[in-house]
């Protein structure tokens, strides 16, 4: 088999908040947002760049039911990095993000892979913005 992955489910407490972070402050593309028949809604960003027929990953974003998801927000990774969304252009998109208010839980630093700085989304979870090494 050769495959690749779409998509990955990111629990969120409230669908038109994460669409507004998502698509608002990380400037992503909102790929669909259809109704379902039981009040759910299938949600889909992704990074610019990446299209409806899937270059690259995107977010399938799931609004919480129930207690077990309630509790899952925010800590889907066990507190540690569960995201990386990779750049051409660190600088630009730092400062981009910190202009639209993205809260950066350190500065920025140049590590063997690449530069990189940990953001955190409105719900908790961690993301590692990286420019790749050359």
């Amino acid at each position: 088999m050769r495959g690749r992955i779409a998509l990955v489910t990111l629990v969120v407490p409230d669908y038109d908040r994460a669409i507004a972070f998502y698509c608002g402050a990380l400037r992503f593309d909102l790929v669909e947002d259809t109704q379902l028949p039981d009040g759910k809604r299938w949600v889909v960003v992704r990074p610019k760049g990446g299209n409806k027929g899937g270059d690259g990953a995107g977010l399938l974003l799931a609004e919480a039911v129930g207690e077990a998801q309630m509790a899952a927000i925010g800590r889907q990774a066990g507190g540690r990095v569960g995201f990386f969304l990779h750049t051409g252009d660190f600088e630009h998109d730092f400062s981009a993000f910190v202009a639209a208010g993205v809260r950066f839980l350190e500065q920025p630093r140049t590590e063997a892979y690449g530069t990189v700085a940990v953001f955190e989304d409105p719900f908790g979870n961690k993301w590692d913005l990286l420019q790749p090494a050359a």
